[in-house]
């Protein structure tokens, strides 16, 4: 229980993806200009990572070594193909917001990390556990990133005016370079918080 416990708090914070590991930084930037994005994707990777992990786990000793990578996609793939009709069916507006970004996840390289360097080596609970560490540690990563450009470069949090009427919307936040800023700074708190690794 304590491994598994560890494992899962590597995910969030000792090997972040996002901010220590700088693993899926197209979605990071792409799509966290409102926070429901940040929230939507951050959940959808989460659910495609947990259980993909837990089918590679399971399959691990019958892949051939040789069409592991192959195996790897169509393992995902499906799990996406799952999350993205229920997003559609579902979630309309979220399917308009994220786009191109949710059958992308098929390609993300955090899950394929996941599922090359814990999954196929480990049993199905800790991997179970890894993917949903770092699913979760994905999500409330570009849920903050996608709070902060909104909130300054808005005014809004989760469409929800949070500033006064007299506050002036940084604009630039909302914008790519908005997305590079915001994601660098985290990045440096982030590295100020926790501690440095050997």
């Amino acid at each position: 229980m304590k491994d598994l416990v560890r494992i899962f708090k590597n995910g969030l914070l000792d090997e972040n993806p996002t901010f220590r590991m700088v693993l899926g930084t197209c979605p990071t930037l792409a799509i966290t200009t409102a926070a429901s994005n940040g929230i939507g994707m951050g959940l959808a990777a989460t659910f495609v990572l947990v259980f993909s992990n837990l089918v590679i786990s399971l399959l691990r000793k019958m892949i051939p070594d040789e069409i592991r990578i192959p195996a790897f996609i169509v393992v995902i793939a499906t799990f996406v193909t799952i999350v993205q009709l229920v997003i559609k069916a579902y979630l309309p507006a979220l399917d308009e917001s994220l786009g191109l970004f949710i059958p992308l996840i098929v390609v993300n390289c955090i899950i394929f990390a996941r599922a090359e360097s814990f999954a196929f080596k480990n049993p199905p609970l800790p991997s179970i556990a890894d993917g949903l560490g770092m699913g979760l540690g994905f999500t409330w990563a570009i849920t903050f990133i996608s709070s902060v450009r909104e909130i300054f470069g808005a005014g809004t949090w989760f469409g929800m005016q949070v500033m006064p009427e007299s506050y002036v919307p940084m604009g630039i936040l909302v914008r790519p370079a908005g997305g590079f800023i915001v994601f660098g700074l985290a990045i440096v708190l982030m590295n100020a918080v926790m501690p440095k690794k050997a």
